[in-house]
């Protein structure tokens, strides 16, 4: 376990989790239940039980006020974990010990009743997550509004849409008063005024110093909440620490299995100049390297380079370039030392070129930095398209990319 998480205090605390599957595999070939109620002995024949293994002895910790996120392939855990958490499966052998009020969305609908009203429904997800009668009434109002389903609260759920299902169990399982919050993908569903509300709410629980747990596929999510990322495979821990270290690794995996280049070692590169691109370098205002920052930060980017000793140099028609762009492609801001007036007179057979950004007005999301070396006219020595990346994070919800630092003046 981390020191830090040691010294503070634990909301969860998981020991050598093991969790195994019965698998059974059918010889009958049935394809319907009909044929093997024709047929009850057939459905006998198998080849024998099997075990999957899904969690393989895990060690997994939260402290209290964490705000976590798991991420993974599918089959990877990160569901089955948050299930034994909430106490939905027990585990095959292991410890989880859990200090205080849990509330779970770990998938849609999960606690409803189909034919019950979202009135009914609410008491009755209410109930199993803890509360009485007379708590489930003090929220009733609060769980509805949150929901916006005042017109439909005494409709049978069955005829929500799949958007209204995780609206109403999202909005039951935050308003509880949770010391600690599960959340399983369930953000992913719904329109995006909600997920907004979501999102807010989320912040709010932040703030108040609740223990949240994300499972989450949409990295850029994960990487501006969580204060830290787990990253699961093949029911162990592969990765755990600082969201931007660990995502970029995670992408860097799921690259090299789906047979791409990882993007940090150029995915898309090009150019045959005598001075080549050797590495690039996101680092803070004290020159330590970082992949998360707040709006209004300094930034700044190293560049590394190295020439061919057996070619004659660019000389003055040199030019090194950065352009930094959204996660969809747009362009942020794009600059080199041309366009700025520089000259660049001579370099040494290798070092570091450095562009300082004074101020990172930037609002939240995953930003990545391509570096050339060029020259003055654009012909490219060496162009390296996602050369590194970084985030962008504040407490603040944000839309678009410019994020100027600004007041209001009210009356």
């Amino acid at each position: 376990m981390d020191g830090a998480r040691a010294i503070e205090k634990l909301a969860i605390d998981v020991r050598d989790l093991v969790k195994d599957f019965r698998r059974v595999n059918i010889k009958g070939g049935f394809t319907s239940l009909k044929s093997v109620l024709l047929n009850p002995l057939a459905a006998h024949r198998h080849e024998g039980p099997r075990l999957l293994h899904v969690l393989k002895g895990l060690d997994f910790q939260a402290a209290q006020g964490e705000m976590v996120g798991l991420i993974g392939r599918n089959g990877s855990g990160k569901s089955t974990l948050l299930k034994i958490m909430a106490g939905i499966y027990k585990a095959t052998s292991g410890q989880v010990k859990i200090s205080g009020r849990l509330s779970a969305l770990i998938e849609l609908g999960a606690g409803f009743h189909p034919e019950f009203s979202g009135r009914e429904n609410i008491f009755l997800y209410g109930i199993i997550l803890g509360l009485s009668k007379e708590d489930i009434r003090a929220r009733f109002d609060a769980i509805v509004d949150f929901a916006e389903l005042a017109d439909y609260i005494d409709s049978p759920v069955r005829t929500y849409s799949s958007g209204m299902y995780v609206r109403l169990g999202f909005s039951v399982a935050v308003n509880t008063d949770p010391e600690i919050l599960l959340i399983d993908e369930v953000m992913a569903v719904g329109d995006a005024g909600f997920k907004r509300k979501c999102e807010a709410k989320i912040t709010e629980f932040k703030k108040a110093g609740k223990t949240i747990v994300l499972v989450s596929h949409d990295l850029d999510e994960v990487e501006r909440f969580c204060d830290r990322v787990v990253w699961l495979g093949q029911g162990v821990i592969q990765a755990d620490g600082p969201p931007g270290e660990v995502i970029r690794t995670y992408r860097d995996f799921i690259a090299s299995q789906d047979g791409a280049a990882p993007a940090q070692v150029g995915s898309d590169r090009w150019g045959e100049g005598p001075i080549r691109l050797s590495g690039l370098e996101v680092v803070d205002r004290d020159g330590q390297p970082r992949s998360t920052f707040r709006p209004g930060e300094p930034l700044a980017v190293r560049i590394a380079y190295s020439q061919d000793q057996d070619q004659p140099g660019p000389g003055r028609d040199l030019a090194f370039g950065v352009a930094l762009t959204k996660a969809d492609g747009t362009l942020v801001f794009g600059t080199n030392t041309h366009l700025d007036g520089l000259t660049i007179e001579a370099l040494p057979g290798s070092g570091k070129v450095e562009l300082n950004l004074e101020r990172l007005d930037l609002a939240n999301g995953l930003y990545y930095l391509d570096a050339a070396i060029h020259t003055r006219d654009g012909k490219p020595f060496d162009y390296w398209t996602k050369a590194s990346s970084f985030t962008v994070r504040s407490d603040l919800e944000q839309d678009g990319v410019y994020y100027p630092p600004h007041t209001w003046t009210l009356p």
